[in-house]
């Protein structure tokens, strides 16, 4: 299926998303809509849009997030961030600052994943 500028993840990229999600309310978080669109057709588990449809909007929080993860809620962070300044809310880019600093991203296919239940 073809969604508008939705990313196409690769076998490697959809096999390691899938590692030990089911247990999750979310496989996976990723800025967007498009974004998790692509992600979740091709995972067919839940992945939340950071900031909604563009993730222009400011939800959830850092804190909402922080308490998300801390609730074992989220499985991967998709590192899939918009420039500052370009498409994405603060609290968006909040959330995925927050990861990078707190969280290893692994390399998979060309795209960084960062397991958030470790």
């Amino acid at each position: 299926m073809d969604c508008s500028g939705a990313p196409t993840p690769s076998t490697e990229v959809v096999e390691a998303l899938r590692r030990g999600s089911a247990n999750h309310t979310w496989a996976a978080a990723v800025i967007g809509s498009n974004n998790a669109a692509g992600y979740q057709l091709a995972v067919e588990l839940p992945v939340f849009a950071l900031g909604g449809f563009n993730g222009t909007d400011p939800a959830p929080t850092l804190a909402g997030f922080q308490r998300m993860v801390a609730d074992n809620q989220v499985h991967w962070f998709i590192d899939g961030q918009f420039p500052r300044g370009g498409s994405g809310s603060d609290a968006a880019h909040d959330i995925a600052d927050w990861v990078a600093a707190n969280f290893t991203a692994i390399e998979v296919d060309g795209v960084s994943l960062y397991d958030l239940s470790a």
